[in-house]
């Protein structure tokens, strides 16, 4: 390589890193205690400089902590008239470097200026600059000396003693100037060209920043005629904002922004959340020149089904209630459309089709519209279940859609067709990771109220008012403050959110459940779960043990039988199943009523008609809207079997298929009584189009709850599953339902009626968010993700769907990482065979 006589090459110049330890941060006030200096050239030392100073006064005890010079040490020490005419000497010709140099070169030219010493002509290099403009902030978000050796894999760690630091400054210098030489700088003149510089009119302005408060919260730079140019968001204001009117600052728009700049306003918040929500929306409301982000919330496109006879998918930025996004790209958009009607049967073809008209697509080999996979004409009938199974997918309520494509990947992997399995993999990884946005947005959208708190690192907490998705208000308590006086204040003072669509007006997502009265999501239903808070700690007492038996379940029932039977109210049918009679004896807590009679006797909330089934020992009860009187809705239990993740008890089952003891969905002790009576004499309840189906036989041991069309005994509403047999349009109850997550479950079927999963109230054509922004219910979610958050108070649970795309993410993340996985030589030989 040829370099111009005027340049010289970086392996031939010389430089001198030098380190001083001081009894102060001024160099007018404060005096140099230890000089430390290490020479090289081309990467090998030519010579080391180290000596202490007697700085004329004591060492503060706060420097003797933090260095470990103490006035002891340097009592006999030269001074610095002794030392620095050594040290220039010692320097003389080189290109002096320091980490953080304005430090350093301040106290030395103080220091020459005090003695009536010349300082010399010098080029001055500054290993944090340059760290700041090699190094990107993910990769080093500090650039202190000791984050930056680790980081560079420094031979010497610094130890706040000038030599030790001197050297581990050298290393760093290396390591960097390694780093730049890959882009073209190969000389002194280029390394000088390639460090920002800093106008002296840009360092001027740092008195802008004199008056911010050391605080989190928004500032606004303003221009000349007061229009807002940038916005921004800081833990610290005043060292953020100091920040652009210094070095570290290397954007040159933000340069140009700077220059503009004749004053900065602030926002002080309460903590990092309500800085970044101010910022979302001061963005939308002055929409700054120099900002590049989320200026726009309206110009996303979202995914969604039309409002015609045969509907299909249309890409717009107004979303309603059945739609998928946001995206940043309508042609990411219109692909992942593409990818879901293939495997939904949704139709891709453009013609408007009249309600009593049929759907003629030809079929196709490659391509084609996959509403004409039958090859024969539908009919809007026929038709529907692939609308219904997209709108089932976005809500979370059905991922047969995902089971199918997964499928496939196999199917192409099996016939060694890895590129169309690649291919496939990588567009089911992103829709998984679509699905899973708009449902983890649409979870926290929907909740009234959630006031959630996290410490803030200092004893006291950080609260956050959230309602439908839209933070309405925050604050902070103190150590030493009552929390909750702090809480009813923030919410008295909170924002009211009216969410698009109103509060009231609400139907079921799910068509083919039976529409029921609308209710207010604000409010728990008259016959919620909240009616049975006496009888929890009874239920949970008769829970099953660790391997799922209920080795004594009748004895422990009586136990807490009077405890619980007072949970009734007034004496009237509490979310008992009824189908066609009244209860006899008028008390049944969750018992099932058929035809007048008490089928199972006791309860498990209470007594049902006091026992008047001949000999019956325990009834497994149906509470309407919530668990068969045997689920335990926070971990997944039913009396008598475990549920987690495809786990029977003491078997491993596929979905919530049980094996054995006292099994959900058609498994029974003993004997396996599908809808009838086992070998224990155990009566399998199951709902046929609306008829009780109960044996009632005297001498039951057990019998189960039946709610008649519909749910057997009853869904868990929070996570979608039948703790007693599920019925499917009316079909028998006590079959086996499969449903397995993707990763770690084997291979499943998802329920082939993905109606019948938990009906999610939903307001009437609402979008997903109702009317919050995507970006800042994003903000909201993950701050509640943070570890140590908790939950003060809700209107209702925030939950992800059970069939939703969070149940793949495991799966997403290993196919992320198998498309970005590059074999070694070895491997690569291998697959290669």
């Amino acid at each position: 390589m040829v370099f111009d006589d005027l340049d010289t090459p970086l392996f031939d110049t010389t430089f001198v890193v030098v380190d001083l330890e001081t009894t102060g941060t001024s160099p007018g006030g404060d005096a140099i205690t230890e000089i430390g200096a290490v020479k090289v050239r081309g990467g090998e030392v030519l010579g080391e400089f180290a000596t202490l100073v007697n700085p004329g006064r004591a060492v503060p005890p706060a420097i003797v902590q933090v260095t470990g010079i103490t006035t002891a040490m340097v009592y006999a020490a030269p001074t610095i008239a002794s030392v620095l005419p050594g040290f220039l000497e010692f320097a003389s010709g080189a290109v002096l470097v320091a980490h953080n140099a304005r430090f350093d070169m301040a106290f030395l030219k103080a220091a020459a200026a005090a003695n009536d010493m010349a300082w010399p002509v010098a080029t001055v290099l500054c290993t944090v600059k340059l760290a700041r403009r090699v190094l990107g902030r993910d990769e080093a978000p500090s650039v202190r000396l000791s984050a930056l050796a680790q980081l560079l894999g420094a031979s010497t760690q610094p130890t706040h003693r000038a030599l030790d630091d001197a050297r581990a400054t050298v290393d760093v210098l290396h390591a960097l100037i390694a780093r730049v030489g890959n882009q073209g700088v190969h000389s002194l003149t280029e390394l000088v060209d390639y460090l920002p510089d800093v106008t002296p009119r840009q360092r001027a302005k740092r008195v802008l920043a004199a008056d911010m408060p050391a605080s989190p919260g928004v500032y606004l730079f303003r221009g000349p005629t007061d229009e807002v140019l940038y916005i921004g968001t800081a833990v610290n204001l005043r060292r953020r904002v100091r920040n652009y009117f210094t070095g570290s600052e290397t954007r040159g728009r933000m340069k140009e922004m700077v220059a503009l700049a004749t004053r900065v306003d602030h926002v002080v918040c309460a903590h990092a959340l309500e800085a970044g929500v101010r910022e979302l929306r001061l963005l939308v409301a002055h929409t700054p020149p120099y900002n590049r982000r989320s200026k726009f919330p309206k110009r996303a496109w979202w995914i969604t089904l039309t409002d015609e006879p045969f509907p299909r998918f249309s890409i717009v930025r107004t979303p309603n209630r059945d739609a998928l996004g946001p995206f940043n790209s309508r042609a990411d958009a219109t692909e992942l459309a593409v990818i879901i009607a293939e495997y939904t049967g949704l139709r891709t073809c453009s013609t408007r089709l009249p309600r009593h008209g049929l759907h003629e697509c030809p079929p196709a080999i490659v391509g084609g519209c996959p509403a004409a996979a039958s090859g024969t004409p539908i009919n809007t009938e026929e038709y529907a279940p692939a609308a219904a199974l997209v709108r089932a997918l976005f809500a979370g309520y059905s991922d047969t859609p995902l089971r199918t494509m997964l499928d496939r990947i196999e199917t192409h992997s099996r016939a060694e067709h890895f590129e169309a399995a690649a291919r496939l993999r990588d567009r089911t990884a992103a829709v998984v990771r679509a699905l899973h946005r708009t449902q983890r947005l649409a979870a926290i959208a929907r909740i009234a109220e959630l006031i959630a708190a996290h410490p803030d690192g200092a004893g006291g907490w950080e609260f956050a008012v959230i309602r439908y998705g839209r933070l309405a208000g925050a604050g902070n308590a103190a150590r030493g403050v009552p929390p909750m006086a702090v809480v009813e204040q923030i919410v008295a003072a909170a924002e009211t959110v009216i969410p698009e669509g109103g509060v009231s007006a609400e139907v079921q997502i799910v068509a083919d459940i039976p529409a029921a009265t609308p209710r207010s999501s604000a409010r728990a239903p008259e016959q919620g779960a909240a009616r049975f808070t006496a009888t929890s700690e009874a239920i949970r007492s008769i829970a099953p043990d660790h391997d799922g038996r209920l080795e004594d379940s009748a004895g422990r029932y009586a136990a807490h039988r009077d405890a619980v039977s007072g949970a009734a109210a007034g004496g009237d049918v509490v979310s008992g199943a009824v189908v066609g009679g009244t209860a006899v004896g008028g008390t049944a807590v969750g018992g099932a009523v058929v035809g007048g009679d008490a089928v199972g006797g006791t309860a498990v909330g209470g007594d049902a008609a006091g026992d008047r089934a001949a000999g019956v020992g325990q009834a497994r009860g149906t509470v309407a809207g919530g668990d068969a009187g045997v689920r335990d809705e926070a971990s997944g239990d039913a009396a008598g079997d475990r549920v987690a993740g495809g786990d029977a008890a003491g078997d491993r089952a596929v979905g919530v298929r049980m094996a054995r003891d006292y099994a959900a969905g058609g498994g029974v002790a003993d004997g396996d009584a599908v809808g009838g009576t086992g070998a224990s004499g155990m009566a399998g309840g199951a709902a046929v189009g609306g008829q009780a189906a109960v044996d009632r036989s005297a001498g039951v041991g057990e019998a189960r709850g039946v709610v008649a069309g519909g749910d057997a005994g009853v869904r868990d509403e929070a996570s979608g599953d039948a703790a007693g047999d599920r019925v499917a349009g009316g079909d028998a109850a006590g079959s086996d339902v499969t449903g397995a997550s993707p990763v770690g479950g084997g291979a499943a079927e998802a329920p082939s009626v993905f109606g019948v999963a938990a009906p999610e109230w939903v307001p009437i054509n609402v979008p997903p968010l109702r009317g919050a922004s995507p970006e800042e219910a994003a903000l909201v979610v993950r701050w509640l993700a943070r570890a140590g958050v908790r939950i003060v108070r809700t209107s209702e649970g925030y939950r992800e769907p059970l069939y939703g795309a969070g149940r793949w993410l495991g799966w997403a993340e290993v196919a992320d990482a198998a498309a970005h996985a590059q074999p070694d030589g070895e491997a690569y030989v291998e697959r290669l065979g």
